[in-house]
């Protein structure tokens, strides 16, 4: 069930989540696949796990953690606009730019990416200019 009903709208971090999987090409060690978690408040990616397979164990976690999942339609990416978007601007931004040999030079880049350029230098119009370690900050520091 789409619980969210594209209400991508919060007031505090930490409100709401949005995660997806998308796939990365590597020269020797084929496809391997990026699951990544954007808290929709500061736009900040707050976890990903980058894998050579798929792990079916996100249902499990969800409910011990008392998570609830909503799903998007099959084949409607608007459902899941805010973290398409996300994986959408690191291919453009960082993937599509770069040829992987290794699972390992992919793993490298991502957290490159992630952790040193989109979540603490890449500033966001949605998010009044700040980046989300900022967005994430200055909410904290309300609170």
């Amino acid at each position: 069930e789409n619980v969210l009903k594209r209400d991508f709208t919060t007031t505090y971090i930490n409100e709401k989540w949005v995660g997806d999987i998308t796939y990365i090409h590597t020269s020797r060690d084929g496809w391997c696949y990026l699951a990544s978690v954007l808290d929709l408040h500061s736009k900040k990616i707050i976890g990903y796990a980058f894998g050579k397979r798929m792990i079916n164990d996100l249902k499990e976690l969800c409910k011990e953690f008392n998570i609830i999942q909503s799903f998007s339609k099959k084949g409607c990416p608007y459902d899941n606009a805010c973290i398409e978007s996300f994986h959408s601007s690191m291919k453009k931004e960082e993937i599509y730019r770069n040829t992987y040999r290794t699972f390992e030079e992919a793993n490298i880049a991502i957290f490159k990416y992630i952790e040193g350029w989109y979540n603490r230098k890449r500033i966001h119009s949605s998010i009044n200019y700040m980046t989300p370690e900022q967005c994430e900050l200055l909410a904290r520091s309300a609170a």
